[in-house]
């Protein structure tokens, strides 16, 4: 394999400060993003939510998504084997198509990471509070939580990644565990009823009477919306290259893996969920964890399938799996704010690594100062413990499935026109043609979806803050646009290095 430095522009070179080259595998890469989409904090907080949208058949909306995601991976993955940055999406896109979107993209995406920092400390900090308070009898303030977990974030956004990697990789093993006993004492015990294959029938996902008459709605949007969320973070491979090992066959294992392996999991446990509440009962069970008379729905079945210490087990893991999902997210944001740095569209100082980790450091403290920002206008707004579950916890996360799902639909675009145009001769049919203009179709319809269930999902409708999100978005896009539009009127220079990035050949 040889490789080559190009940009947008022949005669331009990209920077020449890199990350820690070769410190991650091809399983540290895996268990980064696995701990980035966090199986156990996914299962637990958006199995409900999809039962919310199509009751007992839940587990579809899970097999729709990786569906959706498995076919949108192909020219993703297509792309990735020749462009290489830290940049991910925003290199795709301006390779693709041109500096001006690029730069677009690269503003909403560093927005979406931040808020999903935000989005997953909130729950992060609420569940915490609550078992520690369990515990120990302590009260802390889930608002002083939030502030507690982010520094430790920064903390660890300092070494290099390779540590990080392992910590993450320790914690995902722990997660993976805990789910898979899970499901065995649930089947093993023949659920409520038996184990039923109800939940698998496709047919009711779409017009489920059952939830629409325990929740008044029964909206396939609300339930793809939880699917999504359970998987972002997925697309982070790209991101990581720079720092692993054999980055062009690595990233392509690691995106099929997690993709895969995330969509077996989640359609696994969400069926074993469903079973051990029973088809008739779930939307139920589900609806009196929403009026609080629970913490989760999977509570009461730990208890009932594997017993106290098992219901300890998954609190326990509630609180890591939400640390290492906002952990994993930092560093990935911490990355797109080094690789703009690097092509000089922000200070040169965000392209400074650590003189002995090698790690975007400085990047790193300016998340965290965003994050932070984000965090203090949240507790200013309603300080309240349940605040941090229902606000940080719901309405981010809109804001953020929303910003990516565009993203991504923008991505696939952008494969098409790059094969077609810069690399004629890895065109393919399939690849790079047929499989993005199918996962353009997939993310555009789940974007329609959510929004024309965007009330009943985030429960406020009427709040300034859910009214904007889709303006927002837009509104970051449009900043990233304009300023490279300004860029090349007043600094071709600098417009000239917008998407720099490193291309392989086999």
């Amino acid at each position: 394999m040889s490789t080559t430095t190009k940009s947008l522009q022949p005669d331009v070179q990209a920077p020449a400060n890199g990350l820690a080259a070769r410190s991650m595998g091809l399983w540290g890469v895996v268990f980064t993003i696995l701990a980035g989409a966090a199986p156990l904090y996914a299962m637990l907080f958006n199995v409900p939510v999809a039962v919310m949208g199509s009751g007992y058949a839940a587990p579809v909306a899970f097999v729709i998504a990786t569906l959706a995601l498995l076919v949108f991976s192909v020219g993703y993955i297509r792309m990735s084997r020749r462009v290489h940055s830290a940049g991910g999406f925003y290199t795709f896109v301006s390779a693709g198509l041109g500096r001006v979107p690029g730069l677009g993209t690269a503003y909403v995406v560093s927005g979406c990471y931040a808020v999903f920092c935000a989005a997953i400390i909130g729950p992060t900090a609420y569940f915490t509070h609550g078992t520690l308070e369990h515990w120990f009898g302590v009260d802390i303030p889930a608002w002083v939580l939030l502030f507690v977990i982010l520094a430790a974030s920064a903390a660890l956004s300092w070494f290099r990644i390779g540590f990080t990697a392992r910590v993450l990789s320790a914690l995902m093993v722990l997660e993976l565990l805990g789910l898979l006993a899970f499901v065995v004492v649930v089947t093993v015990r023949g659920g409520a009823h038996g184990m039923s294959l109800k939940p698998l029938d496709a047919g009711s996902f779409f017009d489920n009477h059952q939830a629409a008459t325990v929740f008044g709605t029964a909206a396939a949007g609300i339930a793809l919306f939880g699917a999504f969320w359970s998987w972002v973070g997925f697309e982070m491979a790209p991101n990581y290259a720079e720092e692993s090992r054999d980055p062009a066959r690595n990233g392509k294992r690691a995106m099929y893996i997690t993709v895969i392996g995330l969509g077996v999991v989640y359609t696994i446990v969400s069926f074993a969920f469903v079973n051990g509440w029973g088809a008739d009962a779930v939307s139920a069970a589900v609806k009196a964890q929403f009026e609080g008379d629970y913490d989760s729905a999977f509570y009461p079945l730990t208890d009932r399938f594997g017993g106290q210490a098992m219901t300890e087990y998954f609190r326990a893991l509630t609180m890591t799996s939400g640390f290492a999902a906002q952990l994993a997210f930092f560093n990935t944001a911490s990355r797109y704010l080094f690789s703009l740095g690097r092509d000089g569209l922000l200070p040169d100082s965000l392209a400074t690594t650590h003189r002995v980790h090698r790690s975007p450091h400085r990047a790193s403290m300016v998340i965290t100062v965003v994050v932070a920002l984000y965090l203090i206008a949240f507790v200013l707004a309603d300080s309240s413990d349940e605040a941090t579950l229902t606000k940080l916890g719901t309405w981010s996360p809109l804001l953020g499935v929303l910003g990516l799902l565009a993203v991504q639909a923008l991505v696939s675009v952008a494969v098409i026109r790059y094969f077609l145009t810069r690399a004629r001769e890895d065109f393919s049919i399939w690849g790079t043609l047929v499989a993005p203009v199918l996962g353009t179709a997939a993310m555009v319809g789940a974007i329609a979806l959510m929004l024309t269930n965007m009330d009943t999902l985030s429960g406020a409708g009427d709040a300034p803050f859910i009214k904007a999100i889709p303006w927002v978005i837009v509104a970051l896009f449009a900043a990233g646009a304009v300023t490279a539009l300004v860029f090349r009127a007043r600094s071709p220079e600098r417009y000239a290095r917008i998407g720099t990035f490193t291309t392989y050949t086999d």
